[in-house]
């Protein structure tokens, strides 16, 4: 990863004077303060582009899943941004001692994977959206199953909520969460390895007017339009995590459902 020195250190900034979003009192204090005086022990912030982060309205935050470890800096990151995020993750967090209770008294959004409540989670959002509320969704589905950490191919949620509620969509990517508890599978050791640097870029809205314009007037969105617009906000994604990494990006995407990189949309 390039070196990174930022001018200031934007989270040691009062929250009233960043944030005055509405939110529910357990990310307003406890849930802030434990990230604010845990995450310092384990990570060196690097944060850039916070000035792409809508203050107000609804909007829809899609970024690279590296680790299970990337959602905390991430929302440390948006708080000190102007924003309280709800991220969509995998249902089974919810069953987790204190995690769980976070996430469901903070307004996170569980996803039932594979399941006949799969939808739900977009029901969800959407509702999120039109209050004006932050949401945040990895367009991958999941922790990206690449052997070198690159975006791999994607589901369809991210795209289908950007065409049908047209709220802006603002790219976040992210790169050193890896190396505090592993990628895929968490590695506890790596608890014991001392601060490491997590870097943190937000860019501008995604310029989706081409792919709204071709929406039916009536009816669903085609599953065609959907994927054209995931490899979007994938090709986004890939090439800031390439400026954060500092080196160039792979040919094709990693599909982990036949075990290989694959030839990217047209």
């Amino acid at each position: 990863m390039r070196s990174i020195a930022p001018a200031d250190r934007p989270w040691r900034r009062r929250l009233h004077e960043v944030n005055d979003e509405p939110a529910p009192w357990v990310y307003k204090y406890p849930a802030r303060w434990l990230a604010k005086l845990v995450l310092p022990l384990f990570i060196r912030r690097h944060w850039l582009g916070q000035e792409h982060v809508p203050h107000e309205g609804g909007v829809i935050f899609v970024g690279n899943h590296i680790s299970n470890a990337d959602p905390i800096p991430v929302a440390e990151y948006l708080v000190w941004a102007g924003r309280w995020p709800r991220f969509l993750g995998k249902a089974e967090v919810w069953r987790w001692p204190v995690i769980g209770w976070i996430a469901r008294t903070t307004g996170q959004i569980p996803v039932y994977r594979d399941s006949e409540r799969a939808g739900d989670s977009l029901v969800e959002a959407r509702r999120a959206l039109a209050e004006g509320l932050a949401i945040f969704i990895y367009p991958e589905g999941t922790i990206t199953d690449d052997p070198d950490l690159w975006p791999m191919t994607g589901r369809r949620g991210a795209a289908l909520l950007a065409l049908e509620t047209g709220a802006p969509v603002v790219p976040v990517a992210q790169w050193g969460a890896h190396h505090i508890m592993g990628g895929r599978y968490v590695e506890w050791r790596r608890l014991l390895g001392g601060r490491r640097d997590v870097v943190i870029l937000a860019g501008p809205p995604v310029d989706l007017s081409e792919f709204r314009a071709r929406m039916p007037a009536h009816g669903e969105a085609p599953k065609e339009l959907l994927d054209e617009v995931t490899d979007h906000l994938l090709d986004v994604l890939t090439h800031m995590v390439a400026e954060l990494r500092d080196e160039p990006s792979p040919d094709g995407r990693w599909d982990m459902r036949v075990g290989r990189r694959v030839t990217k949309l047209a």
